[in-house]
């Protein structure tokens, strides 16, 4: 079984094991009303997509369609916006993320017979990601202390033969365990906006980032699909089984550092001290393998 099989048979065991899901009475042949109001309501959008795109110009459709899939926005904003330290307005990245929206709206094909949902998602987190690294909200104090913690873990991994413990990284750093454990997350945050930086661009492939490497892109070009696929397998080969599941929980699941500890049995702080050192590593491997891609 491969790396990439490997991993993915993981994480269905591990969603299995956190899902809180009561098993359904409902047989597969029946449709529950709120089953039908909801088909009834996907019927009723694409509907509206098609009035749209019959007259883009008209602002009134288009201000229905962000107004239904505006919880969307807010979601996935909330969800960024708990990941970073304090400075960032949770309303600049909604206010983003509608922008995003937008231009799904506008660019949307219902021919490819995909779900608006799957395709705007990435699309309303990359124009928030996209503010946050317009703004450079990452105090330059932020980005030295994550650089140095980095580099400590590396020190510490080549002189222990594995990775550090948070009274040794602390030791190392000469700080307190509370103070590591708020530089790691304040780190975890920079790597969340760099790994979102423009990874190559070619005729086929406009604007394809680092982070969308670890999305889920059910419904997509088969091609482009594959060949993410394989991207993500070379990267991540070199990464051990708790290191896998902490980057696919958290960016392809979404899960916090609190819920993937609880999973894994690993300390919030222990989890999110491990993303850091992975994020760093998975950044040089892609600088190292940019040129194998620059010409897809």
């Amino acid at each position: 079984m491969t790396a990439t099989a490997t991993a993915t048979s993981s994480v269905s065991k591990t969603a299995a094991v956190i899902s809180t899901a009561a098993a359904s009475t409902v047989e597969d042949n029946e449709i529950t009303p709120a089953q039908r109001a909801k088909e009834i309501r996907a019927a009723e959008m694409i509907e509206l997509f098609k009035q749209y795109k019959a007259d883009p110009g008209n602002k009134s459709l288009r201000n229905r369609l962000v107004e239904n899939y505006i919880p969307l926005v807010k979601y996935n904003g909330e969800r960024i916006w708990n990941r970073l330290p304090d400075g960032v307005e949770l309303d600049d990245l909604i206010s983003a993320g509608v922008f995003g929206l937008m231009d799904a709206i506008n660019a949307f094909d219902l021919e490819r017979g995909v779900k608006f949902e799957t395709y705007c998602v990435p699309r309303i987190r990359g124009a928030m990601l996209d503010e946050l690294r317009s703004m450079d909200w990452v105090p330059r104090l932020v980005r030295s202390k994550a650089s140095k913690l980095n580099e400590g873990v590396k020190q510490l991994e080549t002189k222990l033969g594995r990775s550090p413990t948070e009274i040794e990284l602390a030791e190392k750093m000469e700080m307190s365990v509370p103070e590591l454990e708020k530089m790691i997350r304040e780190a975890n945050a920079v790597g969340l906006i760099s790994l979102n930086k423009k990874w190559y661009e070619t005729d086929s492939y406009k604007d394809v980032r680092e982070i969308d490497i670890l999305e889920d892109k059910k419904g997509e070009d088969p091609t482009r699909r594959v060949q993410k696929s394989d991207l993500m397998r070379l990267v991540t080969k070199g990464l051990n089984r708790n290191e896998r599941l902490i980057i696919i929980l958290y960016y392809y699941e979404e899960l916090t550092m609190k819920e993937i500890g609880a999973t894994l049995d690993l300390s919030e702080s222990r989890v999110s001290q491990m993303h850091s050192a992975i994020v760093q590593r998975l950044q040089n491997q892609l600088g190292r393998r940019r040129p194998e891609f620059g010409a897809v």
